[in-house]
């Protein structure tokens, strides 16, 4: 079969030919239908993500597939059943092997392309908003790179949520996409001084409760300024490739919560809180509030170009790789 590998770190990954892999005790053979393409998978292909497993490894953090295999002593999912799941790696491939723990069958209105990006990007700004940001209905959230990835999500669950919503993103394109996703206030990141944009508008709303940033750089700087006493920044990735330092002064004088965010160490200490995150998610998709959104849909060939797309940022929402 067709893999997407990192056969080494000072190299390029490639479209790669390997034997069709066999499932293991506790794991199911896919037969893969799409495959979403995070930030993560371009940092893992460099050897700079946290989870970054040995050469040689396929690239694929979270797919939709349809199950045609069981390991020793494994009988569920049933064959046949289509499944969404995140297994960290392996799903930029025409098949792959995964935890039957982990995999969840995928309501028959929601799309392959839509399944296989949506565990990711929604679980993060879900749990992230709701467990570590406890944002409440009527409080003032600021979503930084809000059209990318995880910032639409984070933009359209913090609307479902009843928050204001400001959407900080690149250029009119962006903008028109996060305020489609429900976004109240939307700033151009490069348009010029985004501190004075935000202090400006936080003057003029009431200031800021919670800001989500998965940009880090000058924007996590900027934010910090703007924000209200007792307020929560949460820490989602640096996708600037600026990692900064906090002033713990300002922490200080305004009683500001810093919180780190790594969505898929819950699976490792509190999967519960994932399951339970996923499943009410899911329900708002079946209610229609939730509507994601998709800018590219690559076949495997073009895996290379959909990293692209991300480190680019040039994407919106979703990338989708479809084998």
């Amino acid at each position: 079969m067709r893999a997407f590998q990192v056969t080494g770190f000072d190299a390029p990954p490639s479209i790669t030919d390997v034997p069709q892999p066999v499932p293991a005790q506790g794991e199911v053979l896919l037969r893969i239908k799409a495959c979403g393409v995070n930030f993560a998978d371009m940092l893992m292909a460099k050897g700079k993500y946290q989870d970054t497993p040995a050469p040689p490894f396929t690239l694929g953090m979270e797919v939709c597939g349809i199950v045609e295999g069981h390991g020793p002593g494994t009988t569920q999912p049933a064959i046949g059943t289509r499944v969404s799941v995140f297994g960290g790696q392996g799903g930029m491939a025409e098949y792959g092997v995964f935890p039957a723990d982990l995999c969840r069958p995928v309501p028959d209105a929601m799309p392959d392309d839509i399944a296989a990006g949506f565990q990711v990007a929604y679980g993060t700004s879900h749990l992230a908003l709701t467990r570590r940001a406890r944002l409440q209905a009527g409080q003032t959230l600021l979503v930084l790179g809000a059209a990318g990835g995880v910032g639409l999500t984070a933009v359209e669950i913090g609307k479902a949520l009843g928050a204001t919503v400001i959407a900080v993103a690149r250029g009119a394109d962006k903008l028109a996409v996060a305020q489609a996703a429900g976004a109240d206030h939307l700033i151009d990141s490069d348009a010029g001084d985004l501190k004075a944009a935000l202090k400006a508008l936080a003057k003029q709303i009431g200031g800021i409760d919670v800001v989500y940033d998965p940009v880090g750089g000058d924007a996590f700087k900027a934010a910090l300024s703007s924000c209200n006493p007792e307020a929560r920044v949460i820490v989602i990735g640096f996708a600037s490739g600026d990692i900064p330092q906090i002033p713990a002064n300002i922490l200080l004088v305004k009683n500001i919560d810093v919180i780190g965010f790594y969505w898929g160490n819950y699976l490792k200490f509190a999967p519960d809180a994932l399951t339970d995150s996923l499943a009410e998610l899911m329900e708002m998709f079946a209610q229609g509030r939730l509507k994601p959104h998709i800018s590219d849909t690559l076949p495997l060939d073009r895996a290379a170009e959909g990293l692209e797309l991300i480190a680019s940022r040039k994407s919106t929402g979703k990338v989708v790789i479809t084998p």
